[in-house]
């Protein structure tokens, strides 16, 4: 997994962001959380099983549908089933080693 440090790449309001197979993030001091680390690791593991490309347009047809949902920008961020799943499992620091495939449904 290799670790981008890149301020301009990603949004103002995110400190860090997985885009396969890399995570990008806008401080190099953030390679050594590693609960932030298990975070994007995790949305990496969904980004392969959605086979990547897939993935960005669920993200984004999710968003949508939770922005419609919550008619909060934040609000709706947090409740997309990936973000959820990660959220709740990123101090699970083992997490991936037994995560099943596809787990982020149940967080739909």
């Amino acid at each position: 997994m290799p670790i981008l440090v890149n301020k301009y790449l990603i949004g103002r309001y995110f400190v860090g962001i997985a885009l396969w197979p890399f995570i990008v993030i806008k401080d190099h001091r953030l390679k050594e959380d590693k609960v932030f680390l298990n975070h994007e690791k995790i949305h990496l593991r969904q980004q392969a099983e959605l086979l990547v490309i897939p993935f960005y347009f669920v993200y984004l047809f999710e968003y949508i549908i939770r922005l419609y949902q919550y008619k909060n920008s934040q609000e709706a961020y947090r409740n997309i089933s990936f973000e959820r799943e990660a959220y709740e499992m990123e101090d699970n620091l083992s997490y991936l080693k037994n995560r099943k495939l596809w787990s982020f449904m149940k967080y739909l």
